[in-house]
C-alpha cells in the first residue's frame, strides 16, 4: 500500500445530507446503526458536530462521525467506535485519504483528532486498511481495549460450563426469560433500569451512560437493533440484558442482575441463550470490555467471567492522530 495523489473534497455534515448519510451507512461494510443520524444525534446538544462526508470527483468516498473541542477533534467520543465509514476497503486509496484529512483538519486549525477504529468483528468485508493509514501518518496508539468475544461457530461454547450450569438450571427453575424488542414495554425498561442503575451506584460508584428516557427512544427509533432481555421470577425483574445487534455482532450493552439472581444464575441463563442465538443468526457475541483508566486497568474478575463462557480477546484501539500542516 503506498499514497497517492488524489483529490477529495471534505464536505462538513449539515441536516440536508441526513438521508444520504444515512444511505450510505446503511449500505457500508464498516459501519453500523450507531453511525445512523437518529442515533448520533439522540445527545447532538452535548457535542459540537463537526462530522464530513469525503467525496472523490462526484462520488462519496467515506463518512467521518466527528465532533471539536477546541483545537481537537473526536471520532466520536458519544460513540462505541467511529472513524471512518467506507462503502467498501479503499486499499492504497487509504493512505492518500488520511494524509489529505491531516490537512484538511490542519487548515481548519485542528491539532489532532483522536480516531476509534471500529472493531473488526463489526466489518462486514475486511476494512483495516485505516491502521496502516494510521500507522504511515504516524498517529500514536493511546488507548487499547480488551473486548471478550465468542466467535459465531458453537465450537466456541465451552462444554464444560455448558453440561454444568444448564443441570443447575434444570434444578432452581421458577423463572421467567423474557425478550422486549425495540421500545415495547416501558414498564419493564423502568424495571431493568432501576435494578441496572442501583447495582451500578452501589457496585462501581457510577450511572449508565443513558438515561431511561434516552434508551427508550433509541429502543423506539432502532426496534430491529435494540432488544431487552430480562429473566422474572414471581412479578419481579431480577435480571437483564441490553443487547445491540448489528449485522454481525451482538453486543451487550449494559446487563444487571440483583442479589436473588446471582442465587439461581439468572443473567448466565441469560448470556447463554443470547449467545445461542447470535450464533444461530451467524453473529459474534461482544460483552464489550473490561477496562478503567483509559484501557490501563484491567478488571480480571469481569474478565474472567466473561471468559468463562468461552470468551476470547479482541482488542480495540484507539489513536492520536496529527494534524501537522506539513502532513
Amino acid at each position: 500500500m503506498t499514497g497517492r495523489a488524489v483529490d477529495f473534497r471534505f464536505e462538513p455534515y449539515t441536516p440536508a445530507q441526513r438521508a444520504r448519510w444515512n444511505s450510505f451507512v446503511a449500505r457500508s461494510v464498516n459501519g453500523t446503526f450507531l453511525f445512523d443520524r437518529g442515533f448520533m444525534e439522540y445527545h447532538a446538544q452535548r457535542f459540537d458536530d463537526a462530522s464530513l462526508l469525503v467525496w472523490r470527483g462526484e462520488r462519496l468516498l467515506a463518512l467521518l462521525p466527528a465532533h471539536r473541542v477546541g483545537d481537537h477533534c473526536l471520532s466520536h467520543a458519544g460513540l462505541s467506535y467511529g472513524g471512518l465509514v467506507l462503502a467498501q476497503p479503499l486499499g492504497a486509496t487509504l493512505l492518500a485519504l488520511m494524509q489529505s484529512l491531516q490537512r484538511h483538519w490542519a487548515g481548519q486549525g485542528v491539532r489532532s483528532l483522536l480516531y476509534k477504529t471500529v472493531p473488526s468483528i463489526y466489518h462486514q468485508l475486511p476494512c483495516e486498511d485505516d491502521r496502516y493509514a494510521l500507522f504511515r501518518c504516524h498517529a500514536s496508539l493511546v488507548r487499547r481495549e480488551v473486548l471478550s468475544v465468542i466467535g459465531p461457530s458453537p465450537a466456541h461454547w465451552p462444554k464444560a460450563r455448558r453440561k454444568p450450569l444448564s443441570g443447575a438450571l434444570r434444578q432452581r427453575g421458577g423463572l421467567t426469560l423474557a425478550q422486549v424488542q425495540g421500545a415495547d414495554q416501558p414498564a419493564a425498561w423502568g424495571a431493568f433500569w432501576a435494578m441496572l442503575t442501583a447495582e451500578l451506584a452501589a457496585r462501581h460508584q457510577s450511572a449508565p451512560v443513558h438515561s431511561l428516557e434516552e434508551m427508550l427512544l433509541l429502543a423506539q427509533r432502532f426496534a430491529g437493533h435494540i432488544q431487552l432481555r430480562l429473566a422474572w421470577q414471581g412479578e419481579a425483574v431480577i435480571a437483564g440484558m441490553v443487547l445491540f445487534e448489528t449485522a454481525t455482532v451482538s453486543h451487550v450493552q449494559y446487563m444487571a442482575a440483583s442479589v436473588a439472581a446471582r442465587r439461581c444464575a439468572a443473567l448466565d441463563q441469560l448470556i447463554e441463550q443470547a449467545i445461542v442465538q447470535a450464533q444461530a443468526a451467524g453473529r459474534w457475541f461482544d460483552f464489550g470490555h473490561s477496562n478503567e483508566a483509559g484501557g490501563q486497568v484491567l478488571n480480571e474478575g469481569l474478565c474472567f467471567y466473561k471468559e468463562s463462557f468461552g470468551a476470547s480477546t479482541v482488542v480495540h484501539d484507539h489513536y492520536l492522530l496529527p494534524c501537522d500542516p506539513g502532513a
